[in-house]
């Protein structure tokens, strides 16, 4: 962590171009991996990421430069740069910092970057193995475990110096299955913000079989027929579609430059009345939890939309002077290189009223999406597309045969409204978003939901 003395020295020069507020962003970043293909370990890698950012503001322009050089005399050169780049030279007084601490609510006990990595060899090993053991027509396994300490500082004219540190572990299992020259995947991959204790609850051998039961279900299923369609989604991962489709148009990034489908619709019911959805970056071990953003604001309880009525955005801080509202916690970026923008953290449906049995009897015919796969989205118009990953046909109210090669197609605003049954099985899954300030890590979620009409591809 850089000296305050040495941050106040460099926000001071970086404040002589004439802006009206600048922050510092640092990080050091250890990630290591072990990955796994065809039973014998392919990689194991530990690297080091360092370096610090500077973004300057005056009103709605912003100036933005990184160094990985952080000795003083690369960190004056880069807050020079910033300052030359904004362009009206001016004395300023020096900048005074008080060091802030925030509450720690995800705490460690086993950090994986410190332990062997025979140890976690092991770990995915017992993972891949079971995935392969779980059929013999699975034909490839590969896997990866991941550990990640990512400590931040952030300190700004404001007079804010503050740090935070992230800690995460992910397992990651890919399988395919193979039989008469046709090939069919399956993948599992939780994680969570801690450390190894992440396996005292979760076990690598049931991650390795879910994904090669996942794998063999699609090896034997026919394809799905093409049409509209009543759908029901599965909770955890099934969350994506509201995260993509929805989700990123609650961005103040799109939102405050009118580049969304949800700008000016505060107050307005935008959803089923079913439909309440939150971001929540203060859930303790979450995946996409932190105890603040990327900007040292603290992270919050988010509710976005509640019973179908538009409440709030996600805001960062450039997002909060462009529409004038306070930021929420939501400032997040892949490293030092990327400026901060407004990204989700823990994003999901509420439970609602209905009970899980009572929605797979309504449909007389339609499609049950257990596990949805990866998609894109214009924010925009809310246009998405994205494809399921293990699907069943359903009729007269019974889950019946499974099903391959389907997708949802549909547009946010649309999908919302037609949400018209709400489980009350919540559960989050985990994944990586990229977006303008890079890949980050959030959780997705929700119970149980049937979409009254949607256009379902297939064949």
């Amino acid at each position: 962590m850089i000296s305050r003395a040495l941050a106040e020295e460099v926000l001071t020069c970086a404040m002589t171009g004439g802006a009206d507020f600048v922050e510092l962003y640092g990080e050091i970043t250890r990630n290591n991996s072990v990955q796994m293909v065809d039973g014998k370990i392919d990689r194991v890698s530990d690297n080091l990421i360092s370096g610090v950012g500077i973004r300057a503001f005056l009103d709605t322009k912003t100036v933005f430069a990184s160094t990985s050089d952080t000795s003083r005399d690369g960190l004056i050169k880069c807050a020079r740069a910033v300052a030359a780049a904004m362009g009206e030279m001016r004395t300023v007084e020096h900048i005074r910092l008080t060091e802030r601490m925030f509450p720690n609510i995800h705490p460690v006990k086993v950090m994986t970057t410190d332990v062997d990595a025979k140890i976690r060899a092991d770990l995915l090993r017992a993972g891949c193995f079971a995935a392969k053991e779980y059929d013999p027509a699975i034909s490839q396994v590969n896997g990866t475990l991941l550990g990640v300490d990512h400590t931040i500082w952030v300190a700004n004219t404001e007079g804010l110096y503050t740090s935070d540190r992230h800690v995460r572990t992910r397992m990651a299992i890919a399988s395919v299955a193979s039989a008469a020259g046709v090939n069919q995947s399956g993948f599992n991959g939780p994680g969570a913000g801690m450390g190894l204790e992440f396996f005292d609850t979760v076990d690598p051998a049931a991650i390795g079989r879910e994904a090669s039961r996942c794998a063999m279900v699609n090896l034997k299923a026919d394809y799905c027929p093409a049409g509209t369609m009543t759908v029901a989604i599965e909770n955890g991962f099934g969350g994506v579609i509201f995260h993509e489709a929805c989700g990123h148009s609650l961005e103040a990034t799109s939102v405050s430059i009118g580049a969304s489908q949800m700008a000016g619709k505060l107050g307005q019911q935008i959803a089923n009345p079913k439909v309440t959805a939150i971001d929540d970056g203060t859930i303790a071990g979450a995946w996409g939890s932190v105890n603040i953003d990327d900007e040292g604001t603290p992270t919050q309880r988010n509710v976005l939309i509640e019973n179908g009525i538009l409440k709030n955005y996600m805001i960062d801080r450039l997002g909060s002077r462009r529409m004038g509202m306070p930021m929420t916690g939501n400032a997040r970026r892949q490293s030092y290189t990327f400026e901060a923008t407004s990204r989700m953290t823990n994003t999901f449906i509420a439970n609602g009223p209905d009970k899980n049995e009572d929605i797979i009897a309504s449909m007389e015919n339609g499609l049950y999406c257990r596990k949805m796969g990866g998609g894109s989205v214009n924010p925009l118009t809310g246009a998405f597309n994205f494809s399921v990953a293990e699907g069943y046909i359903v009729r007269n109210g019974k889950i019946c045969e499974p099903v391959r090669g389907a997708s949802l197609v549909g547009t946010g605003s649309e999908i919302l409204q037609n949400i018209d049954m709400v489980g009350q099985n919540l559960e989050r899954a985990q994944g990586m978003c990229g977006s303008a300030s890079g890949s980050v890590p959030t959780d997705v979620g929700q119970p149980l939901i049937r979409v009254s009409s949607i256009t379902v591809g297939g064949r």
